[in-house]
């Protein structure tokens, strides 16, 4: 059955691009009244690299069937979430729904160097715009969710697992906002307001999009160039994920957890716009199986397998996976 939300009243915080924007539109598709923040708006976009602004991701919530909201809104700036917030009051009168998936980090991270050689000011600066903000954000939105006796706030994140991201600065803030949600699920348990997480997998954002030089009509002439492109999936899924979480009457019992995209839509039996349902673990985990067969491996079999490595620490149940890698990376002179 479709996921209906018509009646709901949802804020998508960072729904300029990517994962927000997904999300906001399929929450649109269920029909719910969303407001739709960010920076970059169509009087000056933030990035000049980026032309999406959130007047966009707005229309298109309202052409997939809801409401959209454009609110110009830097998060950083607690007068503006504090305002942000009393608008939605006045003008509805309730919150059924936050969604935090403020980012701005791409730009700041410095991938491939040891923590010890980081620009600290740029990653104090992917902190404060992908941690605080969120903080913040819950801070003035989650009194409007509790007075309505209801609600759900998620916090979108990069991965499920407690492993390592690979940078200092990306690690912190992707698994800062997981337990953000876990430590809010604690103080919301006595209330009717859930707290959960929730990662998607390989996206096909816009930045991907472009980075691949390809569109999501011709995103599949990408996968000569990385073969795991083809499991990869569009903003929208991860919308529909969040949007039949927020419908559904039994919610809390995720109270708390960081939930994968992919276990989502099997469990609510969603598919993609493409019709696709794509498992991002379950790939992985094929991936690497067959590289440990190889008695070759390529330089690229063993980057992802030192990429792969450090994920995995804490996950028990791929603890014969982490051993078999790290046999496998001595065996072949990529100690990890």
């Amino acid at each position: 059955m479709p996921v209906t939300l018509t009646d709901r009243v949802a804020l998508v915080a960072g729904a300029t691009r990517g994962a927000g924007r997904g999300i906001a539109v399929a929450l649109g598709e269920a029909g719910a009244t969303v407001y739709c923040t960010g920076r970059s708006t169509r009087d000056g976009p933030v990035d000049a690299a980026r032309p999406e602004t959130v007047e966009e991701t707005a229309a298109l919530v309202t052409a997939a069937g809801g409401c959209g909201v454009a609110v110009v809104v830097d998060h950083t700036d607690e007068a503006a979430v504090e305002a942000l917030v009393a608008r939605v009051r006045d003008e509805q009168g309730r919150l059924d729904l936050l969604v935090n998936s403020i980012w701005g980090g791409d730009a700041l991270t410095e991938w491939g160097k040891p923590f010890w050689e980081l620009d600290v000011a740029r990653g104090f600066r992917m902190l404060e715009r992908a941690v605080h903000t969120h903080v913040v954000t819950n801070r003035h939105a989650v009194p409007l969710l509790l007075e309505g006796g209801r609600g759900l706030v998620v916090e979108v994140t990069d991965g499920a697992f407690l492993g390592y991201r690979g940078q200092l600065f990306f690690d912190l803030c992707k698994t800062a906002v997981m337990r953000l949600a876990y430590a809010m699920s604690v103080e919301l348990a006595d209330t009717a307001v859930t707290a959960l997480a929730i990662t998607p997998g390989f996206l096909r954002s816009e930045a991907v999009l472009d980075h691949f030089g390809v569109t999501e009509e011709t995103w599949r002439d990408a996968i000569a160039k990385d073969p795991h492109f083809a499991h990869s999936e569009t903003p929208r899924l991860v919308g529909r994920a969040v949007a039949a979480l927020a419908a559904d009457p039994d919610v809390r019992r995720h109270a708390g957890r960081t939930l994968a995209c992919w276990d989502v839509t099997r469990a609510y039996d969603l598919r993609d716009v493409d019709g696709a349902r794509p498992h991002w673990d379950e790939h992985l985990d094929e991936a690497i199986g067959a590289i440990l067969e190889r008695v070759d491996p390529t330089a690229d079999d063993l980057l992802l397998l030192k990429l792969r490595r450090p994920q995995l620490d804490f996950d028990e149940t791929r603890a014969d996976q982490r051993a078999r890698i790290d046999a496998f990376l001595a065996d072949h002179g990529g100690a990890p």
